[in-house]
């Protein structure tokens, strides 16, 4: 990874917040059409493309924009759509946005993602705090030269979900009558779907809920000593789970059915953060 490409990165995005005056210390990754709620900040938008350094997701769904602005009384940086390394993206890049985040002063990251449940007590539509998560890729965004500016080379994972933000999510679900479930989130690459026997093994691990992204970023971002808050929207069951084949369509149609659910906990969440 080039710290020059990160300096032009940062230097690109910092003229543009200049004009807002302000400097986000929170970060928000949205994922498969959830991508909405950063039309709600009142800021600047920017599309991947036009970011030195960035490289654009091709993914329905992620629209693509680094969002800045005011949201909720809060300074925020949002992406509207992530990379995904089953795309071809090398995982360096996957995680690039979230290292620059960390030199722009982003202190505080909210993670979200679409999910495929395979606990049988979720159903499609349901929040799920991530707990903890299993990384079933055999990649990891540290492989290669530690950037020492980041963290060390050993990084702590033991609370890579932060447990205070997560009580914060649940008396925020509590407030607004939201029942928001808990779970271990297993990563895998993608792109296809799990076969049956997979998650019965995923579930045997004991993992609550399966996806094609987030772990790289979770893991990226406490390297750097940022704070994670994690939020699966389970979009869909499992396959196995459920007498009917899986497509990315339903993923994107259950995102949008639950879309004012989602935005409100998000709000009520940055409140507090």
């Amino acid at each position: 990874m080039s710290t020059e490409n990160m300096k032009k990165s940062v230097d690109y995005i910092s003229q543009k917040m200049a004009h807002l005056g302000i400097k986000p210390d929170t970060g928000i990754i949205l994922g498969s059409g959830l991508g909405k709620i950063a039309d709600e900040i009142n800021g600047i938008k920017s599309p991947y493309s036009e970011i030195p350094g960035f490289k654009s997701s091709t993914i329905e769904g992620h629209t693509g924009n680094l969002v800045i602005g005011e949201f909720c009384s809060k300074n925020i940086v949002t992406m509207q759509g992530r990379l995904h390394f089953y795309e071809g993206h090398s995982l360096a890049d996957v995680v690039y946005p979230v290292r620059i985040m960390k030199l722009l002063g982003v202190k505080n990251l909210i993670v979200t993602n679409a999910a495929g449940g395979i606990n049988k007590e979720f159903s499609p539509g349901d929040l799920m705090i991530i707990e903890d998560h299993i990384n079933l890729t055999g990649k990891n965004p540290l492989i290669g030269e530690n950037i020492a500016e980041f963290g060390s080379r050993f990084p702590d994972m033991s609370d890579a979900y932060n447990k205070n933000f997560i009580t914060t999510a649940q008396n925020s679900a509590r407030e607004l009558g939201i029942i928001l479930r808990r779970g271990v989130y297993a990563w895998v690459t993608g792109p296809c779907y799990e076969t049956p026997a997979e998650i019965r093994m995923l579930r045997t691990l004991g993992a609550d809920a399966v996806g094609m992204s987030t772990v790289p970023e979770v893991i990226t971002a406490r390297h750097a000593g940022i704070n994670v808050l994690g939020i699966s929207c389970i979009t869909n069951m499992a396959t196995g789970i459920l007498d009917q084949p899986l497509s990315h369509r339903e993923v994107i149609e259950t995102a949008t059915r639950v879309e004012q659910k989602f935005t409100g906990l998000v709000k009520k969440i940055v409140e507090k953060i």
